[in-house]
């Protein structure tokens, strides 16, 4: 019998130019929790969303800080197998994009190129007043908000609550989508707005869900697989 591995592996053989969505849930092998499930940071820690928004940032950003170094910017975190797996593949010429909703940065540092990151990186950060940039390290050793030398507040460059997306990047999405017949959604359950319009934006011949949840959209799947992600892909 035919393994849903085994189905896996011919899909991404037979398209070289997949296209993977990923969420959270590539990044907890990691040792990054994810966001929406039931331990995730949603909810185990109160008004967490809001601590992630554009008004706590300007309103009351010592607490804006204070969340998102401890929360966000964890220490010793490096690729695990998924990353590491998916920067094969590319390498391979197997895989045509990643899109990911996740800001932690950890598939560039795996060495993928093809990547959009629908929601920036912590690797970026800018001053809100004059836009010189800082690295990630620079806003860890403040302490509490971190300042530039003009005397403005630094920022991450990724998008918080309250705030849109970076100009042309659903149209970069776009142009990947349509130029591949297969389209992996691995570890989210597609319920934030962003992730389910680029899914809907997909109208290839396969799609696979990998995720440990169900998601609203399984339904239009050809191939879901409900199982730890870092095993599935060590299996690949």
């Amino acid at each position: 019998m035919t393994s849903q591995i085994d189905i896996l592996k011919k899909l991404i053989n037979d398209n070289p130019d997949f296209v993977i969505l990923t969420g959270a849930g590539v990044s907890t092998a990691s040792g990054i929790p994810d966001f929406r499930s039931k331990d995730g940071l949603y909810n185990k820690v109160k008004n967490a969303e809001y601590y992630l928004s554009i008004d706590a940032l300007a309103n009351e950003p010592q607490a804006f800080f204070k969340f998102y170094k401890k929360y966000i910017l964890l220490d010793n975190i490096k690729p695990n197998v998924i990353h590491n797996k998916l920067a094969y593949l590319e390498k391979q010429n197997k895989l045509g994009c990643i899109i990911t909703q996740n800001i932690d940065g950890l598939h560039i540092l795996a060495g993928n190129q093809k990547v959009i990151e629908l929601h920036g990186t912590i690797y970026e950060n800018y001053c809100m007043k004059c836009h010189k940039t800082y690295s990630l390290e620079y806003v860890k050793q403040a302490k509490d908000i971190p300042y530039c030398q003009c005397g403005g507040k630094v920022r991450p460059n990724v998008v918080l609550y309250g705030e849109s997306l970076f100009n042309g990047i659903i149209e970069k999405c776009y142009q990947k989508l349509n130029k591949t017949n297969l389209l992996i959604v691995a570890g989210t359950g597609l319920s934030v707005s962003t992730a389910a319009n680029i899914f809907n934006m997909f109208n290839g011949k396969y799609i696979v869900i990998l995720n440990n949840e169900p998601t609203p959209y399984d339904h239009r799947a050809n191939l879901i697989i409900r199982d730890d992600l870092a095993q599935v892909f060590d299996k690949i």
